[in-house]
């Protein structure tokens, strides 16, 4: 059974260990001061196994899917988690996107992407760095490219700023 808060201290110490090699502006840290990190756990918000969501999820913080969304999913600068029962079916925007369960649509990981051994991907990867671990599946194509990894703007948008 999938425990959120265990994926969460997980995910909280991986990154903590990271991290530790890199250097933050402004902060000043000792050899043996616990190092701070972006991504501790009181950060990453949850989408519980019995949330079903539609439409354009945007965020400023990480973010653990356990549940079933489709649309989009914009983090920005953040990390995703898809959870072992998360269904996803949407074009996802992240800094990091870690894929234990499963996923349709593209996915634009400004940093990485990584597919677990209990992950399934059916859709396109744009990120400079890619993991697949032994048992994954993936059907579609990856760009490692530097290209951007951004979302791109709406149509509609444009078309407005055009009209007015």
């Amino acid at each position: 059974m999938f425990d959120i808060n265990e994926m969460k201290k997980n995910v909280s110490d991986k990154f903590s260990k990271v991290s530790e090699n890199k250097f933050e502006p402004g902060v000043s840290q000792k050899k043996d001061e616990p190092v701070k990190t972006t991504n501790t756990s009181s950060q990453l918000a949850s989408i519980g196994p019995s949330i079903h969501f539609k439409g354009e999820l945007t965020g400023e913080e990480g973010l653990i899917i356990d549940g079933r969304v489709e649309g989009t999913i914009d983090l920005k600068g953040n990390q995703l988690i898809i959870g072992n029962n998360g269904k996803i079916k949407a074009d996802v925007f992240a800094q990091t996107i870690i894929v234990n369960g499963s996923l349709t649509g593209e996915l634009h990981g400004k940093e990485r992407v990584h597919i677990s051994k209990t992950g399934k991907v059916q859709g396109n990867i744009f990120s400079p760095r890619v993991s697949l671990e032994d048992g994954a599946k993936f059907k579609g194509s990856i760009d490692m490219s530097e290209a951007k990894h951004e979302k791109p703007q709406s149509n509609l948008q444009d078309n407005q700023l055009k009209r007015a």
